[in-house]
Order: C-alpha cells, then structure tokens, then sequence
C-alpha cells in the first residue's frame, strides 16, 4: 500500500509535465533526423520552427520560381533527374497520383528539382514534362545551380536524411524521399515516392493540412 501511495502521485505528476497536445495536426520536423515534433496550436513556439530557407530557380516554362511562388500553398519536394533509369519513375509515377488527386485544387503544388541540372536545361525539363503528362500550372521541373540545389536539398529540405546534412555538392544526390511542406514554409512529413501505400498517406495528411487550423 505504502508503494502505491507513491507511485500514484508520481503517475500524477509525470502526466502533467507531458500534457498531450490537443489536436490532430501533423508534426513539424525539425531535423535530419525527421524527429517528429507536435505542438500546441495556443504555444507561441512557430517562430522557432524550421522553415525552408530562400531559393530561386527555373522551371520547365523559362520562370523564375522562388518562395514567394510558394507563399500560402502546401506543397511537395522532390529531387530526381530525367535520365534515371532507377528510383525515379516509380516516384515520378507516384507523384502523378498526388497531380490527380488535387487536379483542381490551386492550393497544392508539386516541386521537382533535377540534381543535374547542367544536364537538364529548361528545354529538357519542358520535353520530359510533356511526355509525362506533367501539369505545369500545379508541377514545377526545376533546374538552377547544382551547389544551391544541393544545398537547399540536404539542408533545407533533410531530403538526404541525417547522412547527408553536410554532404557537398560534389557528392551525388540520389533520393527517393518526397517532403511535404505547409502553407508557412514549414515540413509536415516524409515519405518514400517509391512506395504506393506512402503516396496514399501523403494525399491523405495534404487533406489534413488543408483541413488544419
């Protein structure tokens, strides 16, 4: 009995150090590591949330896009190449189901940027679009500096895991992790875009973010 005295208010105090956070939004992810973070809506911590650093790049069209194209949308990141004969068609095949599912919603885009982007010049990025079926007015093909793709990939988007963070643009990027950010240029979630079941929960958790308040 005396054990049980003691145990309770402790269980008692434990729980109200660690208040579950009262809603059903997705986590915010912070680092390479993808340690899922949830947070209260009232707890004034967004500030401190990892946001995708600033860019600019070119897209199948000729146009600039930056992250004020970005501003307000939800949207998700992806890193190929349109000579890859491996991971990238299945996940290029994927992410068609994610331009299906949200054919008519302006909220949602779709970022895909060519780790050799020497290789794949606008014109290159315009013909495999085609091909592909690619809307350009929802999916972007972008091409831009490989040191500034790179970067932006491992350090901004964690798209090449832990492993990866430091890694140069020197050192091949080859990654089949989709990445999906919210309307404030934060990431929501990772997911492998060779794997259909993942494709169902990206549609399904962009559904929530738009549901999101």
């Amino acid at each position: 009995m005396k054990i049980l005295k003691i145990v309770t208010p402790l269980i008692l105090l434990l729980t109200a150090c660690h208040k579950p956070v009262k809603n059903n939004n997705l986590p915010f992810y912070n680092t390479p590591d993808f340690t899922p973070v949830w947070l209260n809506p009232q707890d004034d911590v967004y500030s401190t949330v990892h946001t995708i650093a600033n860019f600019s790049f070119i897209n199948q069209f000729g146009n600039v896009i930056t992250n004020k194209s970005t501003a307000g949308k939800i949207y998700v990141a992806n890193f190929f190449f349109t000579a890859c004969r491996n991971i990238c068609p299945a996940m290029m095949d994927n992410l068609a189901k994610v331009q299906d599912a949200f054919a008519n919603d302006n909220r949602v885009l779709i970022l895909s940027h060519s780790v050799t982007p020497t290789r794949d010049n606008v014109d290159t990025l315009f013909n495999y679009a085609t091909i592909h079926h690619i809307d350009g007015k929802k999916w972007w093909l972008l091409t831009g500096s490989q040191p500034a793709i790179y970067k932006l990939a491992r350090q901004a988007y964690f798209a090449d895991d832990a492993t990866g963070y430091n890694k140069g643009a020197d050192q091949f990027l080859h990654t089949e992790n989709l990445v999906l950010i919210d309307q404030k240029g934060r990431i929501r979630g990772v997911y492998n875009g060779s794997l259909p079941l993942e494709i169902n929960t990206l549609i399904a958790n962009i559904k929530q973010l738009e549901a999101e308040k």
